[in-house]
């Protein structure tokens, strides 16, 4: 059973500057520099701490600071460490080498994407779904579809998120001005609706009790507690975005994780096609969280409350916003969905999850509940009675492991910690006798 000392709960430092007026942020007259006349964006002072990466990536740096003969493993930011195969890399190459001759260079290309990548997606991901290649927007990475998407709804719309949840859904939120203030007492957002997604309720919303509003971001599998929808829970959310006439955001940056029946696109429910966007990503599911390669699906049949479709307006954003996916990028896209190609990514996916297995094996032997791991590449592990960030600091602390604490997802994440299953394989092993060895 595990046993972990109590870790005073006070969160850290970053989580509780107060809110500086325009008074405090005035250089004094015995300062450096001189204040401009343009008066910060009210909806950045409305965040209320450092994103959370970046701050776990700090708190890396000052322990291998303090223990500078430590070896540090990283089951945190969920950045994947396998190499890309060469027959993704080679494709890239190859452009890249095209480029420096009259014959293979191009330059801009068009914004929403190469054509025969765009169909390459539609054809081998999607598959007997409906979608078109015109309806597939290329771009370099899911999490900047999300900005974009932002911008694409304005600052009017209510919207609703999972808790817990990935970050950026909230702070995109905050910063385009769709909500109110941040409550210290409850660790939400005014104006945003919290969906509660916990064991007890399969860790999907019970939308018999979820207030309507006019954007919904679904995770699935979810980041961070690893939970595939089921088909019944998705058909059951379109059937409630349809009544409600709101818009699905759904991400589906880990679908080529999943292992059961769970459906691997919104689109595959009866439907979705008039209430959904879809954005994923090759980030995870091919290597290329450096190289950058995404994709958003935005359906022909989506419309606004005037009749104007949603499309229209979404290609207007990525043309004014973006110049296009790298060209290099995009070739390596195209390797990686060739049977060839999908052969290779899927081997490395097939790495990581074992990797997922082993971690979720060594925390359950331990007595703790362990969810995930199945159908993504987390592990969402429950530390009954005990702050998140406690954990975190601990872990660190006695075993030189960085993991993610679940209250940096959302006050839903309290008493979790979210552990990656991207690393080689040797330190996985070793991340697996630290924990034992401090947990048994």
């Amino acid at each position: 059973m595990y046993k972990l000392s109590t870790f005073s709960s006070m969160p850290p430092a970053i989580f509780l500057q107060p809110r500086m007026s325009h008074a405090s942020l005035k250089v004094q007259e015995d300062g450096i520099g001189v204040c401009t006349r343009v008066t910060r964006n009210l909806n950045m002072e409305k965040l209320r701490n450092g994103y959370l990466f970046p701050e776990i990536a700090m708190r890396e740096l000052e322990h291998m600071k303090k223990y500078p003969n430590a070896k540090v493993i990283s089951l945190g930011i969920g950045d994947t460490t396998e190499p890309i195969p060469d027959i993704v890399t080679s494709s890239m190459a190859n452009h890249a080498r095209r480029l420096s001759t009259v014959e293979g260079y191009r330059g801009y290309g068009a914004e929403q994407g190469n054509k025969a990548l765009r169909k390459a997606i539609a054809e081998t991901l999607y598959g007997d779904l409906p979608i078109k290649d015109t309806e597939i927007f290329v771009s370099d990475g899911s999490q900047c579809d999300i900005s974009r998407l932002q911008l694409l709804l304005g600052s009017n719309v209510t919207i609703a998120v999972q808790d817990p949840t990935f970050p950026a859904y909230i702070d995109s939120s905050v910063i385009i001005g769709q909500t109110g203030d941040f409550q210290d007492e409850t660790g939400k957002y005014q104006n945003i609706k919290y969906m509660p997604c916990r064991p007890q309720n399969n860790f999907f919303p019970d939308l018999t009790t979820t207030a309507t509003t006019d954007v919904i971001f679904i995770c699935s599998p979810n980041n961070p507690t690893g939970h595939a929808a089921s088909r019944k829970q998705l058909e059951q959310l379109v059937e409630f975005a349809r009544a409600n006439r709101s818009i699905i955001i759904f991400d589906s940056a880990y679908a080529a994780y999943v292992t059961d029946e769970s459906p691997r696109s919104i689109f595959e429910i009866p439907g979705a096609r008039e209430v959904a966007i879809e954005i994923s990503s090759f980030s995870k599911f091919a290597g290329f969280t450096g190289v950058r390669l995404g994709w958003t699906v935005v359906p022909d049949e989506l419309l606004f409350s005037n009749g104007f479709p949603v499309i229209k307006d979404y290609n207007r954003i990525v043309c004014t916003c973006f110049n296009g996916a790298s060209s290099i990028a995009q070739a390596g896209g195209l390797a990686c969905l060739s049977s060839d190609g999908l052969m290779a990514v899927q081997s490395v996916v097939d790495y990581y999850k074992e990797n997922a297995k082993i971690l979720g094996d060594t925390f359950t032997s331990l007595g703790l509940d362990v969810y995930g791991g199945i159908n993504a590449p987390y592990a969402w592990v429950h530390f009954p009675g005990m702050k998140s960030w406690d954990v975190f600091t601990e872990l660190l602390e006695k075993t030189h492991i960085i993991t993610v604490p679940g209250c940096g997802f959302g006050p839903g994440g309290e008493e979790h910690i979210r552990v990656s299953a991207f690393g080689h394989r040797e330190c996985i092993l070793e991340a697996s006798r630290r924990l034992k060895s401090l947990l048994s």
